[in-house]
């Protein structure tokens, strides 16, 4: 048996088993993701200064990684998703022709949970946490096998440093320029 049937298997045959399990899978594969944009949404209300700029960073990073390098992936690249393959009802409504790999939510919160832990580590250990909830409900769901999640965290994470770097360079000589 293959590592990414076996950890499918081993998440997935806990859905369908206990309504209120169910229902926080659901919850935080399909709103947890919310919560995170109101929170970010938050910290900027509570300190405008200090967090507007990692708000925009961070959006505009998970944006650009989402819908225009995994849009990339699924241009060249169609995974069957679980459900489809192995012939089961998910718990999540999902078109059965939308590709799988690799997972746009993954991909979408890692980058946002990076750029947010680079600029504050305390918040963005919370959003990676929230972000893990989010890629194993999406397992648990039935709509994403574990290696769709690992290369949509990765896409996420790396390109989230890459976007930080570049974020930071360009507000230096935006600043930089502005005090000549």
């Amino acid at each position: 048996m293959n590592i990414d049937l076996y950890l499918f298997n081993l998440i997935n045959r806990l859905s369908g088993k206990n309504a209120l399990l169910d229902y926080v899978g659901i919850f935080c594969a399909e709103y947890l993701g919310y919560v995170l944009i109101l929170l970010l949404s938050f910290l900027v209300i509570i300190n405008l200064k200090k967090y507007w700029r990692t708000a925009i960073e961070a959006l505009v990073a998970a944006l650009l990684v989402r819908f225009v390098i995994v849009e990339i992936f699924y241009h060249f690249w169609f995974r069957a998703r679980p459900f489809v393959e192995l012939g089961f009802t998910p718990l999540l409504n999902i078109s059965k022709d939308a590709t799988a790999f690799p997972s746009g939510h993954a991909s979408f919160y890692f980058t946002l949970s990076t750029i947010v832990y680079c600029n504050n580590k305390r918040f963005g250990v919370i959003f990676y946490l929230a972000s893990i909830a989010i890629v194993i409900s999406r397992v648990f769901s039935g709509v994403h096998w574990p290696s769709d999640i690992l290369a949509g965290a990765v896409i996420g994470i790396i390109l989230g440093l890459i976007l930080n770097q570049v974020f930071r360079k360009h507000a230096y000589k935006v600043i930089r320029n502005y005090n000549k």
